[in-house]
């Protein structure tokens, strides 16, 4: 029975079959060219002798015989079902080994990122939460020791004499860090080779006495101007008006670093510092261009000077120094003042420039919580520099603003005017102005570009989801109808 050929090619329904299966044997007219040798094979009868067909099947066909041919097919196919289900699964199970093995370095190099991530996100955390209970601390620290300032000046005046009994608490700085180091060091060091380790920030030689004297000398006299002039600003002004004009420190460490140091000029840092000096004028009218007005402002705007000038001079002679070099050169500033300048608040007395009736009618109370709350805020100060983030602390020192402001409010110590508020604010945005880093127009740009990338992704991503669906319906329509020829 002869057998059409289909238009494709395909001759039979053996053809289709083994197309449709996959039978990597099959080429078009497999099975015409079987039925062609085995129409050539000639049945001779039993006892009669064929010599022209066996020649014909030793040509056409392989050493096998008839039967065996003729069943080839049938037993190729079902060892290919059966083998050919079990090829693929050994190379699957081949193939899962292979990527078992080559996916377990993938596995634990994510979980190594993994663990790196937590790790990070912990110490971000852990250094949030260092930072905001170190930003409590210094301004409470700020706005306690100032009030307590505000406090003893009413029984007692003697704005030096409470300068250098403060002073003398910095030489407890080197012992309480040297506590911290017994109680958080693995490794302990005896407190004289410590002493040594930390001394060398005067140099390699370490503390000798001419480096004492040369470098000890100019930056006690800083401290002691700083905190002078601090106090006795706080005898003109409110507590408020002496803490936000101390904040103008900033813009003047940037103004002398830019001249001395020849820092990166920065114009953010410039218009801060305008907003600075606009808010002294404005403090300075906002009682008319009153005398004790004046001479307060003064006052506070030379002790935040002061200040500038030592951190730009330690920043020049000394550069950056760690925690236990801060607190040993904090220390040697107070063993300075005990031996020489004692001999100041000495002669005040004698002149009777600050007099006072006997040491049993000193407050020594008030004295003693200024004084530790002083150094309490000196020690959180450079604490806070390795526990959390430096900027931080500047924030803390800005948030004494609000904090003293509200103090005096409840002690209806000030009444705040419109120019009054409006200089406090200004001094306070001009104090923020002076945080921003270097690169900061470059982060901002980075961060706008970002957020446009991601707002156009997301609307790519909202036009092509229709297009997504539409193509897997059709691909799944179109993977109904599967043509058999």
């Amino acid at each position: 029975m002869d057998v059409k050929a289909a238009p494709n090619g395909v001759a039979t329904i053996e053809d289709r079959i083994l197309r449709i299966t996959g039978y990597y044997g099959y080429y078009p007219g497999y099975s015409s060219q079987k039925s062609t040798s085995r129409s050539s094979v000639t049945r001779c009868k039993p006892g009669a002798n064929c010599p022209s067909s066996h020649s014909s099947i030793s040509r056409q066909l392989s050493p096998l015989s008839v039967t065996e041919d003729s069943s080839a097919p049938i037993l190729e196919l079902q060892s290919r079902g059966s083998s050919g289900v079990c090829g693929h699964r050994a190379e699957r199970q081949n193939r899962s080994g292979d990527d078992g093995t080559q996916t377990h370095p993938e596995n634990s190099s994510q979980e190594n990122r993994i663990k790196a991530r937590c790790l990070s996100c912990t110490s971000m955390v852990l250094k949030a939460i260092w930072g905001l209970l170190i930003i409590l601390s210094v301004s409470s620290s700020w706005v306690g020791t100032t009030q307590i300032v505000k406090i003893t000046y009413k029984n007692f005046y003697c704005p030096f004499f409470m300068t250098w009994f403060s002073t003398n608490w910095n030489i407890m700085f080197f012992p309480v860090y040297y506590s911290g180091h017994l109680a958080t060091a693995q490794e302990k060091q005896s407190p004289m080779k410590k002493f040594r380790e930390c001394s060398r920030i005067f140099g390699e030689d370490g503390l000798t006495l001419k480096l004492f004297l040369k470098r000890t000398a100019p930056f006690s006299i800083l401290w002691t101007l700083t905190n002078y002039l601090y106090l006795l600003a706080l005898k003109k002004l409110t507590a408020t008006d002496v803490s936000a004009l101390f904040c103008c420190n900033k813009a003047f460490v940037f103004l002398l670093s830019w001249i001395v140091l020849k820092d990166r000029f920065m114009g953010v840092r410039i218009v801060a510092a305008i907003m600075a000096i606009t808010g002294i004028v404005m403090m300075a009218y906002a009682d008319n261009f009153h005398a004790d007005s004046i001479i307060g402002v003064a006052f506070a705007v030379g002790s935040a000077s002061t200040s500038a000038l030592y951190k730009v001079l330690f920043k020049m002679f000394l550069g950056s120094a760690n925690f236990g070099e801060a607190a040993h050169f904090v220390s040697t500033l107070g063993f300075f003042n005990l031996i020489f300048i004692s001999f100041t608040p000495v002669i005040l007395y004698l002149t009777k420039v600050e007099h006072w009736s006997s040491f049993a009618a000193l407050p020594w109370g008030c004295l003693c919580g200024m004084a530790g709350l002083w150094l309490a805020f000196n020690i959180l100060v450079n604490v806070g520099v390795v526990l959390t983030y430096p900027i931080l602390i500047s924030i803390g020192t800005v948030l004494s603003v609000p904090g003293n402001a509200a103090v005096d409010l409840l002690k209806q110590e000030v009444i705040f005017n419109v120019v009054r508020l409006a200089a406090t604010i200004i001094i306070c945005i001009g104090f923020l102005l002076m945080l921003l880093p270097e690169e900061w127009d470059e982060i901002t740009l980075r961060f706008i570009n970002s957020l446009k990338e991601k707002k156009s992704e997301e609307h790519v991503d909202d036009i092509t989801d229709p297009s997504v669906h539409l193509r897997s319906r059709n691909r799944a329509i179109g993977s109904v109808s599967i043509p058999l020829a």
